[in-house]
């Protein structure tokens, strides 16, 4: 994104707070790619409420959904330069500039939703978080991502046969791109955005995502052949600039963190909610889900992806960790 575009989309940003501002003595400008509604908007939209009461309005949050600032490679960057304040973003683009995220990215580094859950709010999760600052990124907590599955146009997959030769596309991280070419197909990383088109003329076969994203993008429209592979349960990540964080005091930037983590429980409740809805209405558009499959053999391809990015003690130690992690 150019330095011009980058600061046309602040000065839009800006303008559309005038309100919020005059009501807040600080409002922070959030991003998400999701629409409005979609459980991260409505979690930090969540927070922002929590945060305005509980600092008597000296701070507010304004979201901006639907990559209105951006995709989420761009708006990594403007977060880490300061121009936007907040992201909601998967962990896939990090994976690439913080060797910590790689192990949550890993396919089928978890066994459950619940056992992510248990992860992610101990002590190793915390460590990840912690990762971020040197990036100048504060971590504030982490959503739910649902578990991935591949979708495509074509034809149904039910092996790791159907897969080959088939163009997916993943998210901007050597990890996902790997994970995919183990299972013997071939990816295409690209922004979110043009995932929709691209399958529609045919550059892709298709993608991989959870019930809200499939549905709330509409790509069951473009590619209704839905296979429940579940190889990733990815989470999501809230970040903060460290320019902006460090501009607060003590004080509140406690009252941002506590309101982040109570923010995890409403924007779970909500994903559990939309996840049923979603997958419900996919179903009644006649898409067709996939759910006899076994996953042995996908679990094996994926050791040389772990034996490539798995390579430090640390790294080895985490795994080991969440692995015996009940």
């Amino acid at each position: 994104m150019s330095v011009y575009k980058t600061l046309s989309l602040a000065l839009l940003a800006g303008a559309a707070m005038v309100t919020a501002a005059q009501a807040c003595e600080t409002t922070l400008r959030s991003s998400d790619t999701h629409p409005e509604g979609y459980p991260t908007v409505a979690a930090v939209e969540a927070m922002g409420k929590m945060l305005e009461e509980r600092t008597n309005g000296r701070l507010c949050i304004e979201v901006f959904h639907s990559a209105q600032l951006g995709e989420e490679k761009d708006s990594i960057e403007q977060t880490q330069f300061g121009v936007i304040d907040m992201d909601r973003v998967s962990l896939g683009p990090f994976n690439n500039i913080i060797e910590e995220t790689k192990i949550p990215s890993l396919p089928y580094i978890f066994r459950s939703v619940d056992h992510m859950h248990h992860v992610m709010d101990g002590p190793i999760g915390d460590e990840i978080l912690a990762a971020f600052e040197p990036h100048d990124l504060i971590g504030l907590a982490f959503y739910d991502g649902g578990s991935r599955s591949f979708y495509n146009s074509d034809h149904p997959i039910k092996s790791m046969a159907d897969l080959k030769g088939m163009k997916f596309r993943v998210m901007q991280s050597d990890v996902f791109v790997d994970m995919v070419s183990a299972v013997g197909a071939n990816a295409t990383p690209m922004p979110y955005g043009e995932v929709y088109s691209s399958i529609q003329t045919g550059v892709i076969d298709g993608a991989e995502n959870n019930w809200p994203s499939y549905e709330s993008s509409g790509h069951y429209e473009v590619a209704k052949y839905y296979t429940l592979d579940q190889h990733l349960i990815v989470p999501e990540v809230l970040v903060m600039s460290k320019m902006t964080w460090d501009k607060l005091s003590p004080e509140d930037q406690a009252a941002v963190r506590k309101a982040a983590k109570d923010s995890v429980p409403v924007m779970r409740k909500l994903w559990e909610e939309r996840e049923a809805a979603s997958e419900a209405k996919v179903r009644a558009a006649g898409a067709q889900v996939i759910t006899d499959i076994d996953k042995t053999p996908f679990i094996e391809a994926m050791k040389p992806v772990y034996a490539k990015y798995v390579t430090s003690d640390k790294l080895k130690d985490m795994v080991a960790r969440i692995q015996a992690t009940q």
